[in-house]
């Protein structure tokens, strides 16, 4: 009878989540046999729109092998993945009402957004900076004093301006856009000085634009590198565990460089533009010991 209820103890710590009794996301993505990923159609190469009207980018990738797992956990072969369009105003809503189950994109983890979501492991790492038109020469924040600034509404890229703003007092007319393609069109058409964003979103904007040669991107930085995770729901411990372990272990593997030059060092749809962005010392080592840690100082020491 020991012998009996030993073994029954340890298939028990070994049966796999598909015959556990299911909660969460878990329960909601079996139970309608559907998995919902939040997506951008203008968060490139990250998360858009391709000339295919397909949804593509390096985060709706990691977010596929995170569905493919979730298809081979619960059992479920025919698991339908949705795509749900949103911007940055909406995505902790959508998350938190149930409407999505993961967000793919370009989405800062940060101790404020861990308070209302989870995040996995970090999948990017940027800084804040902004761009401006070369032959105004506005190289510096403090250039910034007294101009017009766009930044997507929603972003920790607007928080932070607003916040240089208001500490060193910079008299700054802060227009909020609803997304990267509007931000950057309001620093084109010369209705804002500069456009605050995360530097490779700015080197991307930049290089989809008009008249790439027109514009540079500052040295200083609002921020340290801040790290890019896949949100999912707070509260949600066998979802997190099985997205931390599916992330985790592609991050280990050669795969992660695979995708990250596809979309970082590569032709990229639609327009075949390389953004040439090498992946980073600071990332490299975030790969090797993954974590969904918020605070950026932790990824440069």
């Amino acid at each position: 009878m020991r012998l009996l209820k030993t073994t029954f103890a340890l298939s028990l710590l070994i049966t796999p989540v598909t015959a556990q009794e299911l909660g969460g996301t878990l329960a909601k993505v079996k139970d309608g046999n559907r998995i919902v990923l939040g997506v951008r159609d203008a968060a490139t190469p990250f998360s858009y729109i391709d000339d295919k009207q397909n949804y593509v980018g390096f985060a709706i990738d990691i977010c596929m092998r995170i569905a493919d797992a979730v298809k081979r956990d619960l059992k479920l072969p025919n698991l339908k993945v949705e795509m749900q369009p949103l911007i940055s105003a909406t995505r902790i809503p959508l998350m938190t009402n149930g409407t999505i189950d993961l967000e793919c994109s370009a989405t800062t983890n940060n101790a404020d957004r861990q308070k209302q979501v989870a995040f996995t492991n970090t999948h990017f790492l940027s800084a804040a900076r902004f761009a401006s038109r070369k032959a105004q020469k506005i190289d510096t924040i403090e250039d910034l004093k007294g101009k017009t600034v766009s930044a997507v509404a929603g972003s920790t890229n607007i928080v932070m301006l607003y916040k240089a703003n208001t500490e060193r007092k910079l008299g700054i007319n802060v227009i909020p856009t609803k997304d990267v393609a509007e931000g950057f069109l309001v620093l084109e058409n010369g209705r804002a000085a500069a456009f605050v964003l995360d530097d490779v979103q700015l080197s991307i904007a930049i290089a989809q634009s008009k008249d790439p040669a027109a514009y540079q991107i500052s040295k200083e930085a609002f921020s340290e590198p801040e790290p890019y995770g896949i949100m999912l729901r707070k509260g949600d411990p066998a979802f997190k565990a099985l997205v931390d372990r599916t992330t985790a272990d592609l991050y280990h593997s050669l795969e992660i460089t695979t995708l990250y030059d596809k979309w970082f060092m590569s032709p990229t749809p639609p327009r075949g533009v390389n953004y040439n962005v090498p992946m980073s010392p600071e990332l490299k080592r975030a790969y090797a010991s993954p974590t969904d840690n918020p605070d950026p100082t932790s990824y440069v020491h």
